[in-house]
């Protein structure tokens, strides 16, 4: 499983990291292992999580096959109830949905925003699959990597800051395979390791990078 967390400071580039936000949380309807579906807040850029919905809310939602849609269907009609119902396990446990992308039919579920969401609510326990942004908040980059490390899977996770300090920080003390400095989704191309960790490897090897040749020859 993946749940990969984007840690956003103060300092970041408000414009880009925003963008990247919605591209990496959104893009494939957040069907896919690497998507970006728990944002951390650092500090007062909490400030940013309304107008990262609104720009969310701009996404069209469509045919996949449709070269104007950003957001596509879901892939089954289990996978749309699914994901419904973990949204409203987290209403329940105390989340605030900052943007409501329920009101679709068919197997289509629109881009969903959620914030205050604790790290013991379904939509953050569970990995979605699904377009939905779980927002968090913390006051300190020792607080935001506690945390990511806290969970029990490893994929991938992504620093948003103009500081090399706290980058280097991030990359150091981060306990996640593949890390993103101003990247939200950093996946290698196949001649680098693709090294998930932690509960987000299943075996004791990886396919990409040098351990490839011994996965696809032993």
């Amino acid at each position: 499983g993946a749940k990969n967390h984007g840690v956003i400071l103060p300092d970041a580039d408000k414009e880009k990291t925003l963008d990247a936000l919605v591209a990496a949380s959104m893009g494939a309807a957040g069907q896919r292992c690497m998507a970006l579906s728990v944002a951390v807040f650092v500090g007062n850029s909490s400030e940013w999580i309304p107008e990262l919905a609104q720009r969310c809310a701009r996404l069209k939602v469509g045919d996949g096959a449709d070269p104007n849609s950003d957001v596509g269907p879901m892939i089954s009609p289990e996978s749309k109830s699914r994901a419904v119902n973990l949204i409203g396990q987290a209403l329940n446990k105390g989340a605030k949905i900052e943007l409501d992308g329920r009101n679709y039919s068919g197997n289509f579920l629109g881009p969903t925003v959620l914030s205050q969401v604790s790290t013991d609510s379904p939509a953050y326990l569970h990995e979605l699959f699904a377009p939905v942004l779980s927002c968090t908040c913390v006051e300190t980059l020792d607080e935001a990597i506690a945390l990511v490390n806290a969970n029990p899977t490893g994929n991938g996770t992504a620093i948003f800051t103009n500081s090399g300090a706290s980058a280097r920080l991030f990359q150091r003390e981060i306990d996640v395979g593949q890390v993103g400095i101003n990247v939200p989704i950093p996946v290698p191309l196949p001649f680098f390791s693709f090294t998930g960790s932690r509960a987000s490897i299943r075996g004791d090897l990886h396919f990409y990078g040098k351990q490839g040749v011994t996965f696809y020859t032993q």
